[in-house]
């Protein structure tokens, strides 16, 4: 799969002499027209792409439909195809490592436009996370000016952010 963005968060200066922990993940990209499936996060008010880590020896493809329907609730997912990876080394504040690696692997699908029930993990619900379908430009205007004015944003803002705007060059 294509790599389409490595990105080194500020306070990441050098890979040299540090101990880093590589954890993969899925996102998927769901459209339909101009709107896409995305899980808006209150607490750090943003759009993202549904996705999260895989498993240890999980399927890449089968982590990706596990994720999308703990999320969401997507039913009828066909049609998956990659779509390219984006990989991202940021601070990891543990004392076992220094930083993390995270590797996104995101793929293309076809959901059912009505969403099941989603299973989300307990920290995703005190979060507010919450799964919809969003006009992609009004996520990406919504995310840029998250970034630009709100102190809440979390790490993974410019990630989703970058890919928003890929995928709407790409697919829209």
């Amino acid at each position: 799969m294509q790599i389409l963005k490595t990105h080194y968060h500020p306070d990441v200066k050098t890979l040299e002499n540090k101990s880093v922990f590589t954890r993969l993940a899925t996102r998927s990209i769901a459209i339909k027209g101009a709107n896409i499936l995305l899980l808006y996060t209150k607490r750090y008010e943003d759009y993202s792409l549904p996705g999260g880590g895989l498993d240890k020896d999980e399927d890449y493809v089968n982590g990706m439909i596990r994720e999308l329907v703990e999320e969401t609730g997507a039913k009828d997912i066909t049609d998956i195809k990659p779509f390219g990876v984006y990989e991202e080394y940021r601070p990891w504040h543990k004392p076992e490592f220094d930083i993390q690696h995270m590797i996104s692997y995101c793929y293309t699908c076809s959901v059912n436009e009505v969403l099941g029930v989603s299973k989300m993990e307990s920290y995703e619900i005190k979060n507010g996370m919450s799964a919809k379908w969003v006009n992609i430009f009004d996520a990406i205007k919504h995310n840029e000016k998250t970034m630009a004015t709100s102190d809440k944003k979390g790490m993974s803002i410019e990630r989703e952010t970058f890919l928003l705007k890929h995928i709407a060059a790409q697919l829209i």
